[in-house]
């Protein structure tokens, strides 16, 4: 028997903003725990929670993004439980009233577009951060009370593949839009994942089985895959799957029992006393749209269009959007778009991965680089002291153009120089003319190997493959 697998999203992303959802407590994750803290972050009676405007506009930036309807009416509600994690015994969410819904994205499987169907967006505050050891916990509340904002699609995905594709595509928005970071390993981007299966043809869900806190976008399909086997092993061998809560152990790449479901936990929801509905002008809601910076689609075309880049070093750059940043940055100090991007990629980046470092640990100028690669394309120096200089530009931050006049570094570029010995190396092999009429080719190869020999590497290769080509043709 065939089963078809449904699946749904919830993604909880972690907003970058300056202050908390509801209290003017700063979010400095690098901070000692418990030191970005305020009265009202540890429930204490009396403190009123104040919502954050940013917020609210990253909200809406992300709604507009993926097509949704914006609530204009912000309403806020009561989530209630008892849990270490959680000051006040509840959490301020939008139960009844989200401020997005019904809007969809789309993604690329099997080189067509298919819309993934998503149900709503919400506000709310996150919980504070536990940290387990073998027989106590510790709880850090710098983060309890950060923005987030919760993305549930519907249960439309059908395999791990295009659930890995769709949580991709949430992390490429909320990165370029600046509503977050959106990296899953520091925990700015968490993500639920909700798996049933069904014979193919029925149309009621199975049981459904939540995989939570997976960690990479990498594990949520292997997590998926996973869980759809099992289940469906289960349903093969005549067993029932039971509603359960899983997680997914990375080192035997399966999902290990956390906990059973037996009835829905009953959260008590009630709209949130202390905040009244607050109405959102068309104009906070067109600025929050307009100002919003530019988005992956938009930047990716532009990168092919703009610049000539191919779709394969498009990408590359815009991988990580600081990347793509410095690359902007450089190409404003020069036209020699594709040599930028491909010493970006090759050289800077090779650097970066080599001494485990980010592009923003990366002093140089950007008009350096632009300076380094002119040099290059013009012929001014080769491939040789080209790295020879990157590296002096690097370690001193320093114009490439003054490191060559300081060391003296130059390549023969005089062209009656270079004819001259072009003409003494034919003399000298008088067979070579018959053999490059006949077709051999690398008789060209031959000749610019002498020229390096004996210029030591320091002829200007375009100048002399010019020269080559109209000395062979007389």
């Amino acid at each position: 028997m065939n089963f078809e697998a449904i699946i749904g999203l919830e993604i909880h992303v972690e907003m970058k903003t300056k202050s908390k959802m509801f209290s003017p407590a700063p979010i400095n994750f690098s901070d000692d725990p418990n030191t970005d803290v305020t009265l009202l972050d540890m429930a204490f009676p009396g403190t009123m929670p104040v919502v954050n405007k940013e917020a609210v506009r990253n909200a809406i930036r992300m709604c507009n993004a993926l097509h949704m309807h914006i609530d204009q009416e912000l309403w806020f509600d009561r989530k209630n439980y008892f849990y270490s994690d959680l000051p006040k015994g509840y959490q301020i969410t939008q139960q009844d009233r989200p401020i997005g819904s019904e809007g969809y994205l789309e993604i690329e499987i099997d080189g067509k577009l298919r819309k993934i169907e998503i149900e709503r967006l919400h506000m709310e505050e996150d919980t504070c951060k536990q940290l387990h050891f073998s027989n106590y916990t510790l709880l850090d509340y710098n983060r309890a009370g950060i923005p987030l904002i919760e993305i549930v699609s519907k249960p439309v995905m059908h395999s791990g593949e295009e659930a890995r594709k769709y949580v991709d595509k949430i992390r490429e928005l909320v990165t370029f839009s600046g509503v977050s970071d959106g990296k899953m390993e520091e925990g700015s981007l968490r993500c639920d994942v909700n798996v049933s299966i069904r014979p193919y043809g029925e149309t009621k869900f199975g049981t459904k089985v939540e995989i939570k806190n997976l960690n990479s976008i990498a594990n949520i399909e292997k997590a998926i895959d996973y869980e759809i086997k099992r289940q469906s092993e289960l349903l093969l061998l005549g067993q029932d799957v039971r509603q359960e809560t899983r997680r997914f152990d990375e080192s035997k790449k399966e999902t290990v029992l956390m906990r059973v479901k037996t009835d829905a936990v009953d959260y008590k929801y009630f709209t949130e006393p202390n905040i009244v509905p607050i109405k959102i002008s068309d104009e906070f809601v067109q600025d929050a749209i307009d100002t919003c910076p530019e988005l992956y689609d938009h930047k990716l075309n532009r990168f092919i269009n703009d610049y000539n880049l191919d779709i394969v070093d498009a990408k590359i750059l815009l991988n990580n959007i600081e990347i793509a940043d410095f690359f902007e940055k450089i190409s404003s100090f020069s036209k020699n778009y594709v040599p930028i991007s491909k010493f970006v990629i090759t050289e800077i980046l090779g650097y970066l991965n080599k001494n485990n470092l980010l592009i923003k640990d990366f002093k140089v100028e950007p008009k350096y680089i632009a300076e380094m690669v002119d040099l290059l394309k013009t012929g001014e120096i080769n491939s040789s002291q080209g790295k020879e200089i990157f590296a002096k530009v690097i370690k001193e931050n320093k114009s490439p153009i003054v490191i060559k006049k300081e060391s003296g570094v130059s390549l023969i570029s005089d062209e009656d120089t270079i004819r001259k010995m072009v003409i003494d190396i034919l003399a000298a092999n008088e067979t070579l003319k018959a053999d490059f009429k006949a077709g051999k080719d690398r008789v060209k190869g031959f000749i610019m190997g002498n020229l390096m020999k004996q210029t030591h590497g320091k002829v200007n290769p375009a100048i002399a493959n010019k020269i080559i080509i109209e000395e062979l043709k007389k």
